[in-house]
C-alpha cells in the first residue's frame, strides 16, 4: 500500500522569541523542517506534503527547491485541524505517516520499521522518567491502548503514566477521512487534537499499536533555543560517533561540527573546532588542524592542513600541505604534492604538482605549472576594476619575493623573476626578468624633523 507523508510545520514557536518561523531554525546549518523532508524521502513515499502556517512566505521560500506540495493552515486550531488541511491533496486510500517540522533527528530506520510494522493505527511512543508536558498513553487492563490524554486534560492518576505520545503516527487514509470530521475541541486548549483519533480507532475495532525509537532524542522537538542547542549537540555527537566508527580519529567529539554531507577516510585525524560544511569528501590519512573550516571541497589522501585554514569549493589532490592560516577560495585546485603556506590566498587557480606558494601571497585567476616556486609577498594583479585576467607560470619557474604579476601575463618554462619586480610583459622561457627601479643612495640627506 502506498505510503504518504504529511509534515506539520505551522507552529509559531513563540518561545523561540524570533521573527524566523520555528521550523526554519537550523540544526547543523539546515532548517529543521528540511531535515524532516530529507528523512521522509528515504522512505520512498508516494508523496510528501508540508502544512505551513506562521511565517508562511518564509517557509515557502525555504522549501522552494524541495519539490514538495505546501498546504496552508491559515488558523492554527490544533494538529487534527492541520492534518485536515492536507486531506484534499491526499488520495482516497493508502497509508499516512504524520511527522513534525520541529522534530529533526528521527532516524530513517526507526520510521521504516515503524511504518512496516503498523497494520491499523500506529503510534510512536517513549517512556520518560519525567513526562511533564507530554500526552499520556492510556491503556486498559489488558495493556491495550485506548486513548491519549494531553497533560492539561489528564487526571491525577493519568499524570503518573510514563509512556508518552511523540505525535508521530501512521494510519490508513481511508479511516482518517472518517475520523477527522468527528474530532471536537472540548479540551483545555480549545483545539482539535489528532490524538483523539486513537479513541475513534478503538471504537472502530481497528488495531492500535505502539512502537518505540531506539533513542529518546529521535523524537525530541524544539520549543526554545535551549532545546535547539541540545539537539544541535546531539546531532554533532551522532556525526562524530559515525566518523569514529568509520576509522577517523576525532580528538574531541564535543568540538567537531558537521553541517552537511561529509565523508572522511580511515586513519584521518580531525583536531578540535574543525567545521565541515556542505558536501565534503576527505581521503585517507588526512590531518586537519585545529580551527579549520572546510566547505564543499574534496581532499585527497595524505594531505596535511595546518590550523586555522579555510577551504571553500576547492580541490586538493593527494600529498599536499596547506596552511596554517591559508585560504583556498572557489576554483582553487592543488595538484599532487603542492604546498600552500601561511597567509596565502588562492582563488580560481591551478597550482601544479610539486609547486610551492609558501608565504604571504595572493594567487588569483592563475595557472601554475609543476615545480614552481613563488616567493613571499607575490601577488597576481588579476583585476583592472572591470575585468579579470589570467596569469600563467609554466613549469620550473622561480618567482622572487615581493613580485607583482600584472595579468594577462605568461612566465615561460624555467624562467626566473627577480625579487621586487613588477612584471607587465611575458617572460621568455629560461630567461631572467627584473623590473624594478634602480637603487640610488642620496648622500647627506637629512630626515625631516617635526617643527616646533
Amino acid at each position: 500500500m502506498d505510503l504518504h507523508v504529511v509534515i506539520l510545520a505551522a507552529g509559531q514557536g513563540t518561545r523561540m522569541k524570533s521573527s524566523l518561523p520555528k521550523v526554519l531554525h537550523p540544526v547543523a546549518g539546515k532548517p529543521m523542517v528540511q531535515h524532516v523532508v530529507d528523512t521522509a524521502r528515504t522512505l520512498s513515499p508516494a508523496s510528501i506534503t508540508v502544512v505551513y502556517g506562521h511565517g508562511g512566505d518564509q517557509v515557502c521560500a525555504a522549501l522552494a527547491n524541495a519539490d514538495v506540495p505546501l498546504v496552508e493552515q491559515a488558523e492554527q486550531l490544533g494538529t487534527g485541524h492541520a492534518v485536515a488541511q492536507a486531506l484534499p491533496v491526499l488520495p482516497e486510500t493508502g497509508r499516512l505517516l504524520v511527522l513534525y517540522g520541529d522534530v529533526p533527528l528521527t532516524r530513517a530506520d526507526t520510521l521504516k520499521v515503524f511504518c512496516e510494522g503498523t497494520q491499523g493505527l500506529g503510534i510512536l511512543t517513549v517512556h520518560l522518567e519525567n513526562p511533564t508536558g507530554y500526552g499520556r498513553i492510556v491503556r486498559d487492563e489488558l495493556d491495550r491502548i485506548t486513548g491519549i490524554v494531553e497533560q492539561k486534560d489528564a487526571t491525577a492518576d493519568q499524570l503518573q503514566i510514563r509512556e508518552v505520545n511523540t505525535g508521530i503516527m501512521c494510519m490508513p487514509i481511508e479511516a482518517l477521512r472518517r475520523w477527522i470530521p468527528q474530532l471536537g475541541n472540548q479540551n483545555a486548549q480549545g483545539e482539535y487534537y489528532l490524538t483523539d483519533i486513537v479513541a475513534l480507532a478503538v471504537q472502530d475495532g481497528l488495531p492500535v499499536t505502539a512502537a518505540h525509537p531506539h533513542h529518546v532524542w529521535e523524537v525530541e522537538g524544539v520549543n526554545n533555543r535551549l532545546q535547539l542547542a541540545a539537539l544541535e549537540r546531539q546531532y554533532q555527537q551522532n556525526q562524530a560517533e559515525r566518523l569514529m566508527t568509520d576509522g577517523v580519529t576525532v580528538l574531541d567529539p564535543a568540538r567537531l561540527d558537521v553541517r552537511g554531507d561529509v565523508e572522511v577516510g580511515p586513519d584521518s585525524v580531525l583536531d578540535v573546532n574543525v567545521v565541515l560544511e556542505g558536501t565534503v569528501r576527505i581521503g585517507r590519512n588526512v590531518t586537519i588542524g585545529a580551527g579549520c573550516v572546510i566547505r564543499n571541497s574534496t581532499i585527497g589522501d595524505g594531505v596535511e592542513i595546518a590550523p586555522y585554514s579555510v577551504l571553500e569549493d576547492a580541490t586538493v589532490d593527494g600529498g599536499n600541505s596547506i596552511g596554517p592560516f591559508a585560504r583556498l577560495r572557489p576554483g582553487a585546485h592543488l595538484h599532487e604534492g603542492a604546498k600552500v603556506g601561511n597567509f596565502v590566498e588562492v582563488k580560481k587557480a591551478e597550482i601544479g604538482p610539486g609547486s610551492k606558494v609558501n608565504h604571504l601571497t595572493y594567487i588569483g585567476d592563475a595557472t601554475i605549472g609543476a615545480n614552481v616556486n613563488v616567493g613571499a609577498g607575490t601577488i597576481t594583479c588579476n583585476y583592472d576594476g572591470v575585468n579579470k585576467f589570467r596569469t600563467v607560470l609554466e613549469d620550473d619557474v622561480f618567482i622572487g619575493s615581493n613580485t607583482a604579476l600584472v595579468a594577462p601575463v605568461t612566465v615561460g618554462k624555467g624562467a626566473t623573476v627577480g625579487a621586487g619586480s613588477v612584471i607587465t610583459k611575458d617572460v621568455p622561457e629560461g630567461e631572467l626578468a627584473v623590473a624594478r627601479g634602480k637603487q640610488m643612495t642620496i648622500r647627506g640627506w637629512q630626515r625631516p624633523v617635526k617643527q616646533k
